[in-house]
């Protein structure tokens, strides 16, 4: 999986270079009321919105910003948002989903197919390519949290299906239906993880030239720039150079 892992580290670093503030915290408070309304506002009940919370404590996002993030659900507040998934391929065929919560279906379809086609790739149907991808859980922790033996052993007697763990850290891959319980069960050993969220993950990935590999980042980025994009998955894999010239 280590495209997967290179294609993640590329988003953390451009997330925290490209995104405002703003812009940032406003699709995270977004994530937090739609889960709370569709569940019980309360994190130790509903999954999701305990992992949004995480999600959103972990860039640093107020205390109060979340409380009020679940008012807002409480209290029947906001726009009403939908959940959409879209997908697509970018350069080189890389196969791209991409995650919305809009409260404007038309306005999102016709921003998301036009940066498909300006970033040479092409918008396509639903199922067209999450086939290739597993919706499963992931729980992250820190490689200071436990040994990969600790970590490995506390994941599976808990009911997780994966875990990987490097000097990056600790990956715990769980089916949709126990995520909530293995989280619970690690949370309670481990503390609270870096990162726990539902989230598309590649069966294989696709190894793409620099120049293609370029191409497809820009097409992430433009992607992860409109305000209603919440999420952008792919199943490419870039070269180190590539990775090293970028972060340069």
């Amino acid at each position: 999986m280590a495209g997967h892992s290179q294609f993640k580290n590329i988003m953390h670093r451009k997330g925290r270079q490209d995104a405002a503030k703003s812009k940032l915290f406003g699709k995270l408070a977004r994530e937090i009321t739609v889960s709370a309304k569709m569940g019980v506002p309360d994190p130790d009940m509903n999954a999701r919105l305990r992992a949004a919370i995480i999600a959103a404590r972990a860039e640093n996002m107020p205390k109060d910003n979340i409380e009020r993030a679940v008012k807002k659900a409480v209290g029947g507040e906001g726009e009403n948002y939908e959940q959409i998934r879209y997908e697509g391929y970018g350069p080189g065929g890389v196969a791209v989903i991409v995650e919305v919560l809009t409260d404007n279906r038309n306005r999102t379809a016709g921003d998301v197919r036009a940066t498909f086609t300006k970033s040479g790739g092409n918008l396509a149907e639903t199922g067209a390519v999450s086939f290739m991808f597993d919706h499963v859980g992931v729980i992250e922790y820190d490689a200071k949290a436990a040994s990969a033996d600790a970590m490995f052993e506390a994941a599976l007697e808990a009911g997780a299906d994966d875990v990987t763990s490097s000097e990056n850290g600790h990956e715990i891959y769980v089916a949709q239906d126990r995520f909530g319980s293995v989280a619970k069960a690690l949370e309670a050993k481990f503390g609270e993880p870096r990162k726990s969220a539902l989230v598309w993950r590649p069966q294989n990935t696709v190894a793409v030239d620099d120049e293609q590999g370029e191409k497809v980042i820009k097409l992430i980025d433009s992607l992860n720039e409109h305000d209603d994009v919440q999420n952008v998955y792919a199943n490419f894999e870039v070269s180190d150079a590539l990775l090293d010239r970028l972060s340069a």
